[in-house]
């Protein structure tokens, strides 16, 4: 006999976070981003955006209810991911996330440090996400933290978009790096 599964506040936020971060099977999550201020690590014309793609896996583990995170309409959870193609590398990192009582509308932001190797420089950076769902219309934008790049990525700008189809997450990821000294 098949039991049915409860829905409990905890349950359905998780099942609404993995449906924000992973996005509707075959859909894509654009980033869209704002013209940010020139910095010294800023892309130019002498440090041309790179193309990265791959697969990766990735594991949420949602994390007890406290005073700051109630399990309900606020949730917390930790982020464990494998990345495979251009960028080889593991991360790890926290979520939050916020339900509304209107079916399709959430948000969630994460912060992950990705290390690992890419384009034959080792070192970790730091990824942002800002992540929306408004009654279903999805907008996700995963970018670099400036000056969070260390060893080999030191200086390392750039965006990433997710792609979710036949049950893969897949990257692409938008990139420059200063020149190798």
């Amino acid at each position: 006999m098949t039991r049915p599964v409860r829905r409990t506040p905890a349950r359905a936020t998780f099942t609404l976070v993995v449906a924000l971060v992973a996005g509707v099977a075959g859909a894509r999550i654009a980033h869209a981003q704002r013209p940010a201020p020139a910095s010294p690590t800023a892309p130019s014309a002498s440090r041309p955006m790179t193309r990265a793609a791959g697969t990766f896996e990735v594991t949420l583990t949602p994390q007890p209810a406290d005073a700051y995170a109630d399990g309900a309409m606020l949730g917390r959870m930790t982020i464990d991911k494998r990345f495979h193609g251009d960028l080889e590398a593991t991360s790890t990192g926290q979520m939050l996330s916020a339900m509304t009582p209107v079916k399709g509308s959430a948000g969630y932001v994460a912060i992950e440090r990705v290390t690992g190797t890419l384009a034959g420089r080792r070192g970790s950076f730091v990824l942002q996400h800002l992540g929306t769902m408004e009654r279903g219309a999805q907008r996700l934008v995963v970018s670099v933290v400036p000056d969070s790049g260390t060893e080999g990525l030191a200086g390392i700008t750039g965006t990433m978009t997710i792609d979710v189809s036949g049950g893969r997450h897949g990257y692409e990821f938008t990139y420059a790096l200063p020149d190798a000294r």
